[in-house]
Order: structure tokens, then sequence, then C-alpha cells
């Protein structure tokens, strides 16, 4: 121990060192806080992750006047949207394991604070590779929200009151760059141009940081009776008293395997995580689809500006605060319908809102496809096919994502790290060919084909809500007792 002196004895109890929650009434425990403490938690915690969404698809307006300002082609610009969306994908990387070792608040701080410098710097870029480049970090900074707020939620909601808290997360995952497309278009139009789509989102980015640094408590039960163990020992002065996550030692390795290694294998031995997590990186991907897709649509066909052009995405967001509206109602009957004793707790159960979404989203892209090529129909028509596009989108989404963590709930870091990566990876692709797409097949023709991948898709929610329980029986799922 120093200065010749001989190590302590070793203490023989040492659990009774170890500090616990006083029963599931304890205060400390995030759990028992106050609804209105909680909410507020989640509000802060919801605006972050719209910020970052928001951020992954204002600058998408302003693509063409900065190419044509750092002269460059179209093409260029472009990725400054799609290297953001891929930072996303290697973000779980970083902030999973971040979750388990510092808790819930340091990540999300850190990440809030990070996307948001990067911005600042794409912002001021004064060639194309410095504005990617801070793109696509600002990009793996800012899916912090995507992987910590689901944590938290889970931390301080119970079962009953966690369905929904999670329906307005998905919705900020996705109004988030819907609306980013409108009010970027508008921005683009006035003197403040492109750098302010990046400006803006910074500052927001700022923002989020301090509300969370000045008012986000720590939830993540483990790091909180670090924080327990701390007061106990300041006013009995036993520093032997401790919580037992302050033994964990970070093994790379495992992080490595668990984070990375074990995702990657799930994605090639699980067709549950495969098949649902491409369905879901179609739906995803589509949302950026749709960013780039409704501006070009309504200003070549109803000759609208560029901001005016996009306002029909409001639809779309008004069909998906509709799908939250119907899934919350969805969740509840099904657990009353527990509560009485005469239902099934298989995960499968979650997929149900998913079959109407598959069968609703199609109709919503047909119609508009259909109805938005011609300047003789009149604009209010194609716009209204995005209500039926939002309620099919958010209703296949997010049930399809409450299901994978349910059905691999040993496995969920890692169901979630394989989720992320593959639906980032291919959504990044979308604003690269969307536009082009829409251009050189035509509006009708275009909508067609992503109609009818839609419909080619309707057979993975069929099957899983038939057959899930039987996939379920996997060799990696059997043994996730020994390594979780």
């Amino acid at each position: 121990m120093g200065n010749d002196r001989p190590y302590p004895k070793i203490i023989e109890d040492r659990e009774s060192y170890v500090v616990i929650f006083d029963g599931p009434n304890d205060p400390w425990h995030p759990m028992n806080w106050s609804f209105s403490k909680k909410c507020w938690i989640a509000t802060m915690v919801c605006y972050c992750t719209l910020v970052a969404t928001f951020n992954s698809a204002l600058f998408s307006p302003a693509a063409a006047q900065a190419s044509q300002d750092l002269f460059v082609g179209k093409e260029f610009g472009a990725l400054a949207t799609s290297l953001y969306i891929l930072g996303f994908a290697f973000g779980p990387l970083i902030w999973g394991p971040g979750c388990e070792l510092m808790g819930r608040r340091t990540p999300l701080i850190v990440g809030s604070l990070g996307s948001a410098v990067f911005t600042l710097g794409s912002a001021v870029a004064k060639d194309i590779q410095t504005l990617i480049i801070c793109r696509f970090f600002a990009g793996v900074f800012g899916s912090s929200p995507l992987c910590v707020v689901p944590g938290i939620l889970a931390d301080v909601f119970d079962d009953y009151q966690r369905g929904p808290s999670i329906a307005i997360y998905a919705l900020a995952v996705f109004a988030g760059p819907l609306a980013a497309s409108f009010i970027g278009g508008y921005i683009v139009d006035s003197y403040l141009r492109w750098r302010w789509t990046l400006y803006l989102p910074a500052l927001m980015g700022f923002s989020a940081m301090f509300l969370l640094l000045l008012f986000l408590e720590e939830t993540h039960a483990d790091t909180v009776l670090l924080a327990k163990a701390a007061r106990i020992r300041q006013e009995t002065g036993n520093w032997s008293i401790h919580a037992e996550h302050s033994r964990v030692e970070v093994d790379a390795q495992a992080l490595l395997r668990k984070y990375l290694v074990r995702p990657l294998r799930m994605l090639v031995t699980e067709p549950i995580v495969l098949l649902v997590s491409i369905y879901m990186s179609f739906i995803y991907g589509l949302t950026y689809c749709l960013v780039g897709a409704y501006p070009y649509v309504f200003q070549n066909t109803y000759r609208m500006n560029k901001g005016t052009a996009a306002l029909p995405l409001v639809a779309v967001i008004l069909g998906l605060c509709l799908a939250v509206c119907f899934i919350i109602w969805q969740q509840l009957q099904s657990q009353k319908t527990l509560l009485s004793g005469n239902g099934a707790s298989e995960p499968e159960a979650r997929l149900l809102p998913v079959i109407v979404g598959a069968f609703v989203f199609p109709i919503g892209i047909f119609w508009f496809s259909w109805t938005a090529f011609r300047p003789s129909m009149h604009w209010m028509v194609p716009t209204a096919s995005g209500v039926l596009t939002g309620f099919g989108l958010l209703c296949i989404f997010m049930p399809c994502f409450n299901y994978l963590v349910e059905a691999y709930l040993p496995l969920a870091a890692s169901t979630v790290a394989a989720n992320v990566m593959l639906r980032s990876g291919i959504a990044a692709g979308f604003p690269l060919f969307s536009v082009q797409m829409f251009a050189n097949l035509g509006i009708q023709w275009a909508g067609t084909l992503l109609g009818c991948l839609a419909i080619a898709m309707i057979p993975i929610a069929l099957g899983f809500r038939a057959y899930g329980a039987h996939f379920r029986r996997s060799k990696l799922l059997s043994g996730s007792k020994v390594i979780v």
C-alpha cells in the first residue's frame, strides 16, 4: 500500500458492503420518480432525438446550392446527407458500450455536444471535403440519442407506460427529417442560404446539450447505485461501501464481441433479425427518399418553390401522429387482454399493427405516384395520400422494433446494434438516387416500383406473425444466458 505497509486483509463478508435498492419502493430507483419528473425527462430526451433526426435532412434541400458555391457536382452535395445517416451505423459501436459503462447521461450529453460541434464545422466549411467529413462525424455523435433514449425510457417507465413513450420517441425519429425538408427549403429560398441549414441544427444541438447538462439526472439503475453508495460513504465514513457496478472492468474484447461480432453474426444466422431489419431498413430509407422526392415532384408538376413544394410532407407527419394513436390504443387493448388472462404474451402479438401498416403503406405510395405526375390533378389529391403513407410507415417500423427487442430480450443490446447498423447503412444510400429515380423513371413508375417493393415485403409481417415462435428457437438464443 506504500511506505512498506502490507496490503490490508480482504473483507470476508463483501456482500454486506454492496449498496442495493431498498425494495421496490426505493425513491432512488428511477421507476419510483414522480410521473411529472418522468415526463420532463422524456420530453428532453425526445427533443434530443428530434434534433438529431432533424439535422439529418435539413441540409438536403441545400445540397444543390452548396454544391454550386463549393464548385462540385450535385452528387457530392448529396453525400453530406448520406454520410450523416451512415454515421448512424457506426454510432452503436460507441454509444452501446458507453451506456453500460458510463450510464445514460454522459453518452447523451457528449453525443449532443459532438454533433453540434461537427455540424458547426460543416456550416463554416470552405471546401466539400471538410463539409462531408464533418457531416459524417456529426452523424456518429448524433446517433447517441437513437441508441440511448430507448434505454432511458425503459429505465423510468413501467410496462404500462413504456409503450406510449416509445411511440413518441418513434414519432421524433420520423417527423424530424420530414419537417426538416420544408423548413430547409424555406431557408434556402431566403437570404439566409445553405449555411443556415447547418447553423440552425448546430444551435439546436447546443441548446439540447445545455438542457441535458442542467436538468437530466442519471436513469441507469446500476449507475444510480454508484451515486447512492457515494452518498452513504460520505455520511458514514466507511469507504468499503460500494455499488456492484464499481467492480465492472472494461473488457475491450467482450465489448467488441457484443456490439460488433455478435450483431453481424445475428444478421447472418437469425432469419428474424435479418428479414425484419431489411423491412425496417426499407421503411426507414424511404423516409429519406420522400424527403428528396416530394420537393422534386411538387416543384416539377405544380411549379411550387422549394419550401412550399415540401409542405405536403405535413400530411405524412399527420399520418405518423395517427399511427401513434392507433399503436398506443392497440397496446392498451393488448394489456387489458393480458390482465384478464385471455391473451398470449408472445412477442408476435406486437405485429398486429405491422400487418395493418403493411397494406396501408403501398396504397399511399400508389395513390401518390399516380396522381402527382400531371398538373391537371389538384395538388391536394397527391398530398392527401401522405396520411396513409405516414400511417403505414410508423405502423410498420415501431412494432417491428419492439418485436425484435422482445423476441431476443436476453440479446437486446446486440439485436438493436444489428438493426441500427443495417438500417442506417441501407438508408444512407437513398438520398443518392431518390431524385434521379423519379426524374429518370417518371413519377408514376418510380412510385410504382417502391409500392411493388412494399407489397413484396408484406409476407415478412404475415410470416413472422404466424410462425415467428418457430424461428425464435435458435442456438444463439438458447445459449444467450451464458454469453450476455
